[in-house]
């Protein structure tokens, strides 16, 4: 080893899902949005100053802050904006949790928060969900430096009520809480409701699932106001302009296009149902999902030899190779027409597989 490799900075990085080209294939494996953004973001795209794209845009991001303060009744001081919810939770991680206790969060989550708190030497500490794949409030009692979930979880989907939630912030309120809401507009309560309760309450959504911006990269917390300013002078430190100009004038357009946003979270939401019982029908189980997604494993047939049967048929979904989770599937929820394609060719594996 060279004598400059030693100072390099190592890490295991988070493993994205796949992207892949092509138009012959369906694409299940990255919780995408399978519909477009509204009608108003493609008129904005299209009006767009192009000339504007010169200068840098602004570090304050006020128009998609106010708008996003009004449309969720909170004041514009509140609300904090970053490159996707991954970029303002990597701030919110800089910027809250410096204990030396260790943060908690669960075992079968999102991976990238052991990735930030190894990245960032954050110690931490994973909580077993229980037997159903549920998280459970009490293992969050204990004394911590700071808490942080997905609701509804990944990639289980299932949504912890909101008065298990505030049983989780009564019994920290020395630390952060923080609750990931990727998922939240495809089945239950946000957190939001809690704020004017708990100061410690940090909550982080994204445009990326349901508001089909995922290209665009928007993400957004919100929370009190001495919140919102830590985060905002970490992110003065290192990277005034973190959101460009077309995200900040085409993330207003995807808040104001609501009956659109309705419409496709309805159309989602019933797909995902029937998906349901169709999955039951080919003898898979499943937490009861409130996301965009199930995370569904099948009674005969092991999950990595249908991954690879999907992937040789150019249908995508995630498969993680890791203890708790190797025969699982997580699908994402995608038109009818690609999710009729999909059962289509599952009933085949599963009619003819032989152990």
């Amino acid at each position: 080893m060279k004598t400059w490799e030693k100072n390099i900075r190592k890490v295991v990085p988070y493993v994205p899902g796949e992207q892949p080209k092509g138009d012959k294939l369906i694409k299940l494996n990255t919780n995408e949005n399978p519909y477009p953004p509204g009608p108003g973001v493609s008129r904005a795209l299209g009006a767009m100053d192009f000339e504007g794209l010169r200068k840098y845009p602004d570090p304050a991001a006020r128009a998609l802050t106010d708008c996003l303060a009004e449309y969720y009744g909170v004041g514009t001081d509140q609300v904090f904006v970053g490159v996707g919810s991954d970029d303002v939770l990597a701030t919110a991680f800089l910027t809250f949790f410096n204990s030396e206790k260790p943060i908690l969060f669960p075992d079968v989550t999102y991976s990238f928060y052991k990735v930030w708190a190894e990245l960032f030497g954050i110690p931490y500490e994973t909580l077993p969900l229980d037997e159903t794949f549920s998280i459970r409030p009490e293992d969050y009692y204990k004394e911590n430096g700071g808490v942080i979930f997905p609701n509804p979880n990944a990639p289980t989907g299932l949504f912890l009520g909101l008065s298990q939630v505030e049983e989780i912030l009564r019994h920290n309120s020395d630390g952060i809480v923080i609750v990931d809401e990727a998922y939240i507009d495809f089945g239950g309560q946000s957190a939001l409701k809690l704020l004017a309760q708990y100061e410690n309450l940090l909550v982080v959504q994204t445009f990326s699932k349901s508001r089909s911006l995922a290209g665009l990269r928007i993400g957004f917390a919100i929370g009190s106001p001495r919140l919102i300013a830590a985060l905002n002078d970490v992110k003065y430190s290192y990277n005034s302009y973190t959101m460009n100009l077309p995200s900040l004038a085409l993330g207003v357009e995807a808040v104001r296009d609501e009956e659109y946003f309705q419409e496709t979270i309805k159309k989602i939401v019933s797909t995902r149902e029937k998906a349901k019982k169709r999955f039951r029908e080919l003898g898979f189980s499943f937490p009861d999902s409130m996301a965009n997604f199930i995370f569904a494993s099948h009674e005969k047939v092991p999950a990595a030899e249908l991954f690879s049967a999907l992937l040789r048929e150019k249908i995508y979904v995630r498969y993680f190779p890791k203890p708790r989770l190797e025969n699982f599937l997580r699908i994402t929820i995608g038109r009818e027409e690609e999710m009729e394609a999909l059962f289509v060719f599952l009933e085949e594996q599963v009619s003819g597989w032989k152990p």
